[in-house]
């Protein structure tokens, strides 16, 4: 073979070919295009699902009065949510892992429709029980599958794709209490039902997002795998591994449902604000929780998971055994990087947690978005109680030492090498 024709081989090995996966034109400029507008949507539609659910506890003073409600009952309502959702995320999770279902998301977005009509009508403490239910089911169905689609468009920027879609999520629940204190408060119960047109956009969005899955999953699901590599770990260590960043998990969502759920009640009681600016700065901490989901996401990318979630869970304990000894101002201040460190590990984690078993992403996200919920729901109710016996006071006392749990971030094992070796020949 001549020089010339060694330089025309080389040149056109170098070639793509078209057929091999990742190298064909769904990898090019306008795949990209597709990719961000998928991951809008996806931002878009997570906005508007966690707007309505957040709907619930932003009206649980009013539900209180109107309902004569204990601080109990209140925990029970937000334990049905939340225990609904954790129960059949997993399930969803690995259902979808195994048949792919493209218009789950459209369907699961229904659930929250008719549980918000049902809120809106509900005439006495069972109503409330099965609307929350409903609601908690639209969630449980909506949140593994849409994380499902965020990574598979990604291209391979995992963190960045999970910030995109929880930040919307983080958004919406800010912006639930604002559109309580605003709307649902001076117009009473029945005008949630105007919101059932944020759950009807919703689902046009997530009709085209199905269109699209049900269009490129194949293409695209193999694209996916490579985008993460099981780290060499024993069984074992793998689920020691999943343990830890449960604990972790524990330990963030139990200690976001004293705030959550509890926060305008601690706020009226310590400080003798009014339910409007109670919501008002509930709001300000919720904007902290979308910020903190924001930067996580990108920060793991850079810097690795594993040193996210470090210092965004143990990191955050400071602030959170300041809390209960400061005035209202120092309170509201305090919020803010509460809910900016604290919300970064979420990302982090879940994309983290897929990396050690990238084929069953699903399943993945369906167990840790399923456990957070449940987390969220079994806290709320446990510190309703608490607060009933113990005051609400002493709630906050307790759970400033929660975030303590993120020493346990030393056992988690170096994964991320190998994610970066990839990354950069990606």
């Amino acid at each position: 073979m001549t020089v010339m024709e060694r330089k025309e081989a080389t040149a056109e090995s170098a070639k793509p070919d078209s057929k091999k996966p990742g190298t064909n034109e769904a990898a090019g400029p306008s795949a990209d295009q597709t990719v961000f507008a998928i991951l809008a949507a996806l931002s878009f539609s997570h906005f508007l699902n966690d707007m309505m659910q957040s709907l619930l506890p932003a009206i649980y003073p009013m539900l209180k009065t109107n309902y004569a409600l204990s601080f109990t009952q209140v925990g029970f309502l937000t334990l049905t949510f939340q225990g609904t959702a954790s129960l059949f995320q997993p399930v969803v999770g690995i259902v979808t892992d195994k048949r792919p279902q493209p218009y789950a998301l459209f369907c699961g977005m229904g659930f929250t429709l008719v549980g918000l009509l049902l809120l809106s009508n509900a005439s006495h403490y069972g109503v409330l029980i099965v609307a929350a239910s409903l609601v908690g089911m639209g969630s449980a169905i909506f949140h593994p599958d849409a994380s499902r689609v965020a990574r598979m468009a990604s291209g391979g920027r995992l963190g960045l794709a999970q910030s995109l879609f929880q930040v919307g999520g983080n958004f919406g629940s800010a912006i639930g209490p604002l559109l309580a204190a605003f709307i649902v408060l001076p117009f009473g119960q029945s005008s949630l039902a105007w919101f059932s047109l944020a759950a009807l956009t919703a689902m046009a969005v997530l009709w085209n997002v199905g269109g699209w899955y049900k269009r490129n999953h194949l293409a695209v699901a193999k694209r996916a795998k490579s985008y993460g590599a099981p780290p060499a770990l024993p069984h074992a260590r793998v689920v020691a591994t999943l343990i830890i960043l449960g604990m972790l998990v524990f330990s963030k969502y139990i200690y976001l449902a004293s705030l959550s759920s509890y926060y305008t009640f601690y706020l009226i009681h310590k400080f003798g604000v009014s339910v409007q600016t109670s919501q008002i700065l509930l709001f300000v901490f919720l904007g902290a929780v979308a910020a903190g989901t924001v930067i996580g996401g990108p920060l793991g990318d850079r810097f690795g998971r594993k040193y996210v979630i470090w210092v965004s869970i143990l990191g955050v304990l400071p602030f959170t055994l300041v809390l209960p000894h400061m005035g209202l101002v120092g309170t509201a201040i305090l919020t803010v990087p509460i809910g900016l460190i604290l919300a970064s590990a979420f990302p982090a984690i879940i994309v983290y947690a897929q990396e050690l078993l990238p084929s069953r992403v699903g399943m993945v996200a369906g167990i840790f978005f399923g456990f957070a919920f449940g987390m969220g729901g079994v806290g709320a109710a446990g510190l309703g109680i608490i607060a009933d016996a113990k005051g609400i006071d002493f709630v906050y006392a307790m759970c400033s030492y929660l975030p303590a749990i993120g020493l346990l971030t030393v056992f988690l094992p170096n994964i991320e090498g190998p994610r970066k070796r990839l990354l950069k020949t990606a």
